[in-house]
């Protein structure tokens, strides 16, 4: 038994509309949009979870100088250079770019630090600023 075939004629062959094409593109942007979002945010979460290990680590660094020098740096920048008055020093105990936070704002070392501690690290947080919540919240050890 053999089928009939219908010509196909151009009023028989339908297309998407610009509306169709419209709504499509739009669900695709809203999609992309949701996604971006939620890696951003994982993004952020992560770097300031890196600044935390980041700080604890050069926390150990200033320790591991003052059991080598004897006395805690004056700043920072003796992690990576021997100061001409530090018999006893081992280091560079820090690379440069290590004093810097993930958000490429410089570590704040205080000595004496707040409340009695020997030294203290602050890092401003995401946003470079004194104060925020999230990851613009400010980091302080130890």
């Amino acid at each position: 038994m053999k089928i009939p075939r219908h010509p196909k004629s151009a009023k028989n062959i339908r297309g998407f509309t610009l509306v169709e094409i419209v709504i499509v593109i739009a669900l695709i942007g809203l999609i992309l949009a949701v996604v971006a979002n939620r890696i951003m945010g994982s993004q952020k979460r992560a770097e300031y979870k890196l600044a935390q290990t980041q700080m604890q680590t050069l926390s150990g660094k200033i320790e591991q100088y003052q059991a080598d020098v004897g006395a805690l740096p004056d700043k920072l920048e003796q992690l990576v250079t021997a100061p001409a008055n530090a018999s006893g020093w081992l280091g560079p105990y820090s690379r440069p770019e290590e004093l810097q936070d993930p958000w490429h704002h410089p570590i704040d070392y205080r000595h004496p630090g707040d409340d009695g501690r020997a030294y203290q690290l602050t890092s401003m947080g995401a946003d470079g600023k004194t104060g925020g919540e999230g990851v613009d919240k400010d980091l302080v050890a130890p």
